[in-house]
């Protein structure tokens, strides 16, 4: 095998590796309406996943949850929970929604729940200044500063 495809394949497998419940979109526009695809990498220390809770930060609104098959999904305010499966720890899960973005820009952070058949985990810790590797990380999404005449819808 070329050593470079195999480092390659290692460079592309070591993220999920250390899979926790991440956000595919890392930037989007102040105030547009942004689909937010959160990845469930695992389970609770081997156990399936049965429920999954996100909860919104201030200023994100009108959440629209995509429906999953075998899944059931509701919605409030300030909350979506997808409840079934189960997701089993060997495999990986998208989790979708549509929300309309705050105007304020900067980082913004999600608190997950994810509930397992054996335990959960609180995907809940923020990041600081020193860029210290964290145990269970929030997933977050960085707003910058709408573009003048894009669209927002």
């Amino acid at each position: 095998m070329n050593i470079r495809l195999l480092f390659a394949c290692v460079a592309l497998a070591a993220p999920l590796a250390h899979a926790h419940v991440t956000l595919e979109q890392t930037s989007a526009s102040a105030g547009a309406y942004q689909k937010l695809t959160f990845r469930a990498g695992h389970g609770c220390k081997g156990s399936p996943t049965h429920t999954l809770t996100v909860t919104l930060p201030d200023g994100f609104n009108g959440a629209k949850p995509m429906p999953k098959s075998g899944w059931t999904v509701s919605a409030t305010a300030s909350q979506v929970i997808w409840k079934g499966g189960p997701l089993l720890d060997a495999h990986y899960d998208e989790f979708v929604m549509q929300v309309k973005l705050p105007a304020s820009v900067g980082r913004h952070y999600f608190k997950v729940t994810q509930l397992c058949d054996q335990g959960r985990m609180d995907w809940d810790m923020l990041a600081d200044a020193s860029g210290a590797k964290l145990a269970s990380p929030a997933p977050f999404i960085e707003i910058v500063p709408a573009v003048a005449g894009a669209p927002h819808h």
